[in-house]
């Protein structure tokens, strides 16, 4: 936040730090991180009752509960989906995401396969990928990790698992055991992040926060 202030990073996208031309050419070595901080302090007008937080960082609280509230409605409306709109769904975006040849096979079932598609590494290096779709409320456990594995057993060495739930730890540690086949875990949060990436299915908004700079001229 006090980068921010000073100009040194910008923060236009959430999880996005980027380093402005003043970050990037000044020396930094020279920089008195104590100067920095109480000049960016001293832009913090107004009183400050105990537990009282800065405009600034309210603003960033602020962004960042909207953004969590955008996200919640996303998933909720996946949610929604029929189990078979939700494969369709998963189909598009993976073809979205480079995999070609995705097709949803209809083949359902814990421990089934939902769909598969050919993702290619390089001009000479391609290899099939089979996918589950989990239209889930809550967790996917290791049960289900090692189950879909299975499936996988003579007709692919790479499998992806996408829930709009979350894992369980016992099932991150399944996907990843040593071995036995990776297993790729898409959830309900890095679901989201797909979408947004794409920006597939949603609309960038814009929004605008009053500049008290350039306002300060004409006081």
């Amino acid at each position: 936040m006090y980068l921010v202030h000073s100009g040194h990073i910008d923060s236009s996208h959430r999880g996005v730090w980027r380093l402005t031309d003043k970050g990037q050419y000044e020396d930094l070595k020279a920089l008195d991180v104590a100067s920095l901080f109480k000049g960016v302090q001293s832009t913090f007008k107004g009183p400050k009752d105990e537990g009282s937080t800065p405009k600034s960082a309210a603003s960033v609280e602020a962004t960042e509960s909207r953004l969590e509230a955008e996200e919640t409605a996303l998933l909720h409306v996946i949610k929604a989906l029929s189990s078979e709109g939700f494969e369709r769904l998963c189909q598009r975006l993976l073809r979205e995401h480079g995999f070609q040849n995705v097709r949803v096979t209809g083949r359902s079932g814990d421990g089934g396969i939902d769909g598969e598609g050919i993702l290619e590494i390089n001009p000479l290096l391609s290899f099939k990928v089979l996918f589950q779709c989990k239209r889930y409320q809550g967790s996917v456990g290791a049960s289900m990790i090692r189950d879909f594995r299975g499936a996988l057993v003579g007709k692919a060495d790479k499998g992806i698992l996408l829930t709009t739930g979350s894992f369980t730890m016992d099932a991150k540690r399944e996907a990843i055991r040593d071995g036995a086949n990776p297993i790729e875990l898409v959830d309900g949060e890095k679901l989201v992040r797909m979408f947004e990436k794409l920006e597939l299915g949603v609309k960038p908004k814009v929004v605008y926060e009053v500049d008290m700079d350039f306002f300060n001229d004409f006081k």
